[in-house]
């Protein structure tokens, strides 16, 4: 299905991004990642200008092009009462400008009919207390991939996808503890990785494959939840 397709993955050492990257390799992909943990990928701290121009550098010149970008990495979680200014702003740096930046680094080097999958959350449209930093870069992810989506137009499908909680650990959880988080977790990442491949074959939720910018939930009904209320949220 994406055999020799290179498709670059940040974040890909650890959950979603690490089982997205193995689906891709199942399916014959040529996969690249950047990531800050050490292992043998392209280790580097995407939130600097210069790791992100050394490893775009670095793909082209071992692949000339991009077929596909996953702009997977996981910016921090602190919340109003915790998080310095630094923190916020580190956040945004690795949810928001690296994939801003990577996408006009690599956006040249990919091919028409190519793609680029942004991985926004549930909390781009529904908040936690306490998550300000990770909540204002997943709604600064999604916001982009509908800008991109109308930039790169008739060359690139720009489309992201917003999981709810995805249980990385495989923790399995007692009955009262899944009603007091008020909303199903799902696990492990499949289903995520599953979504991430239909999507770049160009089934973009109905649109026209050649524009994309959909922003795709993947969660188990955890918008129907009457729990939900209680912060005044509503899906729409």
């Amino acid at each position: 299905m994406f055999q020799d397709k290179v498709v670059v993955i940040t974040g890909g050492a650890a959950g979603i991004g690490k089982c997205i990257a193995e689906e891709f390799q199942k399916n014959g992909a040529k996969v690249c990642i950047i990531d800050k943990a050490e292992g043998d990928h392209y280790v580097g701290d995407i939130s600097r200008k210069d790791v992100l121009e050394a490893f775009a550098e670095e793909v082209i010149q071992k692949h000339g092009h991009v077929d596909i970008l996953v702009n997977n990495a996981l910016p921090i979680m602190r919340g109003i009462d915790a998080c310095s200014y630094e923190e916020f702003q580190y956040a945004l740096a690795v949810g928001v400008t690296a994939p801003f930046y990577l996408s006009k680094l690599l956006a040249p080097h990919m091919p028409v009919g190519s793609s680029i999958i942004n991985i926004s959350s549930s909390r781009d449209r529904m908040s936690q207390p306490q998550t300000e930093s990770y909540t204002a870069a997943k709604g600064g992810i999604a916001a982009l991939t509908h800008a991109l989506a109308v930039s790169l137009a008739g060359k690139v499908r720009v489309n992201s996808i917003s999981p709810g909680w995805i249980d990385t650990a495989y923790t399995v959880y007692a009955r009262r503890q899944l009603h007091h988080q008020y909303f199903i977790i799902q696990g492990p990442d499949e289903p995520a990785a599953d979504r991430e491949l239909y999507r770049c074959q160009g089934r973009d939720c109905g649109t026209d494959a050649r524009y994309g910018g959909q922003l795709c939930r993947q969660d188990p009904g955890q918008f129907g939840f009457s729990g939900l209320d209680r912060y005044g949220l509503q899906s729409v």
